[in-house]
């Protein structure tokens, strides 16, 4: 799907814009530099144009990765993933040479903006039921007090059922600012969509910020799957984190699964979901099921 493709009729930029003027990481894929072009003097373009032109010119496109229930093998929800086509070839620029950007120069919070509303426009096109599909949403999206207002007029605007919608967010959104990170999780609750807590474990703060935060999944950060067949202790950490998280109610999502091995650990544990490339990479087709 390319960015500039309407999904059922649906117009993205009705999403994309806010009442008042809005400053123009979070995780949008594991591979952050693997399999991506590297176009030659790509280090020495200025971003901050790069990314105003990319926004203008609809140069984003949105892949999705499937999240698969170890229960019956189907796909359970898609996750969303920000891609960058290069505006003089065409390829896909890894997202880790342009994200820390958009971070640094603020465009980050357009960036979410632009998926939730691609994102918005699948749902509401392909009518209610169906598989759900989990948008990332940045520090300065989660801390934005606009953010919540926006996302339910992407709701309204598009008739989306909010429970077909997964927000996002990792622990350096949260512990940027606990306060509005909290009232953000209430606030996604409240519209009747799901909070997923991204990454979790890769941080200090992880435990001191779990029992404050409203959410419906808690993804285990890839740190800990990786190696998860070759190493005893990153096993003791995943089937505590299984524990912990059934005693609070909650499902878990393996990240980062690349082989059979890790995924038969996985099952056997007891983790609800698994995602990475062993199971289905990034694509721009929308999947039929959703």
């Amino acid at each position: 799907m390319s960015s500039s493709t309407l999904i059922h009729g649906a117009t993205p930029r009705l999403c994309l814009r806010t009442p008042e003027p809005v400053a123009r990481s979070h995780r949008y894929g594991h591979a952050l530099t693997e399999g991506f072009s590297s176009p030659a003097g790509l280090h020495r373009r200025p971003w901050l144009a790069r990314l105003r032109r990319a926004l203008d010119e609809d140069l984003f496109e949105v892949h999705y990765q499937p999240i698969v229930s170890l229960t019956d093998g189907r796909a359970a929800h898609y996750e969303a993933l920000v891609r960058l086509a290069d505006e003089r070839s065409g390829a896909l620029v890894a997202p880790g040479r342009f994200l820390p950007a958009a971070e640094r120069y603020g465009l980050i919070r357009d960036i979410d903006r632009l998926v939730l509303g691609r994102v918005a426009g699948l749902l509401g096109g392909s009518g209610r039921g169906g598989a759900r599909v989990a948008v990332n949403m940045s520090a300065l999206s989660v801390t934005d007090p606009t953010m919540l207002a926006h996302i339910e007029r992407c709701l309204n605007a598009y008739g989306v059922d909010p429970c077909r919608l997964v927000i996002e967010i990792t622990e350096t959104a949260a512990i940027s600012d606990m306060d509005r990170a909290q009232a953000f999780c209430r606030g996604v609750s409240v519209l009747g969509c799901a909070v997923a807590l991204d990454d979790f474990g890769a941080g200090f703060g992880s435990f001191q910020y779990l029992t404050r935060l409203p959410f419906d999944y808690l993804k285990i950060d890839g740190g800990f799957v990786r190696e998860l067949p070759s190493s005893p202790k990153d096993q003791l950490v995943v089937q505590a984190l299984v524990g912990l998280a059934r005693g609070m109610g909650t499902r878990t999502i393996a990240e980062y699964v690349t082989d059979r091995p890790t995924l038969q650990l996985l099952r056997r544990y007891g983790v609800d979901y698994a995602q990475g490339f062993e199971l289905g990479r990034p694509h721009p087709q929308v999947p039929f099921e959703v």
